[in-house]
């Protein structure tokens, strides 16, 4: 994935290149609350597309029973795994198949990547996580919602489109009713639902996310390379575009008993 130019790379792992590690379209405020609302001491956890580990690190500093990363790619799973160390395990499936034991995990935690999925997809991954969940448990998602719920469908393709030109991956945001419906569908019941600015790359949430330094070092980075520059200044600006359409969502749904 590094290997890739910055013209071309999907922006997640171009700003994480850069120097960026907080990715959630919500920040670290919204994982942390998200990550409360499931309620992760004592139990079972498995975490879908963990990427570069950092959600991971805090599900574990919350002290649960156990903690299971289910990555696609081998080149994220050993970041995963370095990030952990042998305070957990990470393993390369897709999240549609895990391979994972039914009925195992007291939470799934899943953020920034059922976005990326076609409907029937978004469907499997949950379906998935219905199946590892024990009666009772929690699966807790952080996406891109589409707001408000009344949105018509062609300013939601215009969106989609506008998004998947900027960030290079199929972005396919849902409304806060789609998801809520995505998670009855499976079976699941909605207890938490967080709304919360799509400001990724704002200054403000930049630094609260990534601190002086951090926010220093990336802006370095993105001064020293040109085509970086262009792709950075570009999904700023359809973020901005899209503001008052777009927002962060955290939703966590509990598996009946």
């Amino acid at each position: 994935m590094s290997e890739r130019d910055s013209a071309h790379l999907p922006g997640h792992w171009l700003l994480a290149r850069l120097g960026k590690r907080v990715l959630r379209p919500g920040g670290a405020g919204m994982t942390t609350r998200l990550l409360v609302d499931a309620d992760i001491e004592g139990s079972d956890v498995v975490e879908l597309a963990p990427g570069l580990g950092r959600t991971a690190r805090e599900i574990l500093d919350l002290a649960p029973l156990s903690y299971t990363g289910v990555e696609h790619d081998e080149a994220a799973a050993e970041l995963t795994r370095a990030a952990i160390g042998d305070r957990g395990r990470c393993v390369v499936a897709d999240a549609a198949a895990t391979g994972l034991p039914d009925a195992g995990a007291d939470v799934v935690v899943g953020e920034a990547m059922l976005t990326m999925q076609t409907d029937a997809a978004k469907a499997r991954i949950v379906a998935e996580a219905v199946r590892t969940l024990r009666p009772g448990g929690r699966y807790a998602i952080h996406e891109l919602a589409l707001v408000p719920d009344e949105l018509g469908d062609a300013v939601k393709t215009e969106i989609r489109q506008g998004l998947a030109r900027s960030i290079k991956v199929n972005a396919r945001p849902l409304t806060v009713a789609e998801w809520r419906t995505l998670l009855t569908e499976a079976g699941l019941s909605v207890d938490v639902v967080r709304l919360a600015p799509m400001a990724l790359l704002q200054p403000a949430r930049f630094v609260a996310d990534e601190g002086v330094v951090g926010t220093l070092r990336f802006v370095r980075n993105v001064l020293r390379d040109g085509d970086a520059r262009t792709r950075v200044l570009g999904m700023r600006a359809t973020f901005t575009t899209y503001r008052r359409s777009i927002a962060a969502v955290a939703i966590v749904a509990t598996k009946p008993r």
